[in-house]
């Protein structure tokens, strides 16, 4: 078995074994929307298929258990993978589901802790600002700063005479840098689908410097709200599923033409795919 492999089977037991995905009193499955009867038939095929008989299924996580648990499990499939990408995305990384995560802690972003201290003495400007610019993702990805050591290991590159603007290297006393930010939900509902895509459209327009990868990762088993963070360009780069394969044969064992639509729209316009892709995408 490969290591995407490997980690994605782990990464579905840690889910299954925390009771992050697991069964209520009434045998509904914890992702599904108890109101919605194709919810649960999608979210049950999604169950069954990842169910084995080494996993233990625990009962169902009170939201914000659940959510926590699944942004931490996340970061852990995410290190492991990304991890093993050295070879092809080199450099001195972290993945953060905890700690410093507030987008003002890196460079990109750093210009915003003078915009904050600003609207704390005006509440005029505040107002205008509406305090929505900082953000805290559930998870980031973090490249760190490059000594002159290690920029000329290999040849002398650089010397204190050029790239004295460069934000990667060390000695110019920049912050480290915001590679990726990723927001993880567990369950997507309509009260909070706009959060995700306001995060991201401040992620780009407060940028200076590189824009780091925007992607979102949901345990949400309805094709149609799956689209409604998925669908569009220019904030989000892709929606990632944590079970794609499983939600794609459970539509197609239902015969809901509608939701398999749904989903082939999404995956042949590269806007959905499988949590498993997203370290490879990760390291582009």
């Amino acid at each position: 078995m490969s290591l995407f492999a490997d980690a994605r089977r782990e990464f579905h037991k840690e889910l299954l074994e925390t009771g992050v995905l697991g069964l209520n009193d009434n045998n509904v499955v914890s992702n599904a929307d108890s109101s919605n009867r194709i919810s649960k038939l999608f979210a049950r095929g999604i169950y069954d298929r990842l169910l084995t008989e080494e996993t233990l299924s625990q009962s169902r996580l009170a939201g914000q258990t659940s959510g926590r648990n699944f942004e931490r499990i996340c970061a852990t499939f995410i290190e492991t993978c990304f991890s093993s990408l050295s070879h092809l995305r080199p450099g001195s990384w972290s993945v953060l589901a905890d700690g410093p995560r507030n987008i003002a802690h890196f460079e990109q972003y750093s210009h915003l802790v003078a915009l904050t201290l600003a609207a704390k003495k005006d509440p005029v400007l505040a107002a205008a600002l509406q305090s929505d610019y900082t953000i805290t993702p559930d998870v980031v990805i973090v490249r760190h700063l490059e000594s002159d050591e290690s920029i000329n290991s290999g040849s002398v590159l650089v010397d204190e005479g050029v790239a004295r603007f460069s934000t990667l290297r060390k000695i110019n006393g920049a912050k480290d840098l915001l590679h990726a930010s990723i927001s993880c939900k567990w369950t997507i509902r309509s009260d909070r689908v706009q959060n995700t895509r306001a995060e991201a459209l401040n992620l780009v327009r407060n940028r200076k410097g590189r824009l780091p990868h925007i992607v979102a990762i949901t345990g949400e088993p309805l094709p149609s709200r799956i689209a409604a963070i998925a669908l569009g360009t220019g904030d989000v780069d892709c929606v990632y599923h944590f079970a794609l394969r499983e939600l794609m044969e459970a539509v197609a064992e239902s015969d809901s033409g509608e939701a398999a639509n749904i989903i082939d729209i999404m995956v042949d316009g590269k806007r959905l795919r499988d949590i498993s892709d997203l370290p490879l995408d990760l390291a582009v």
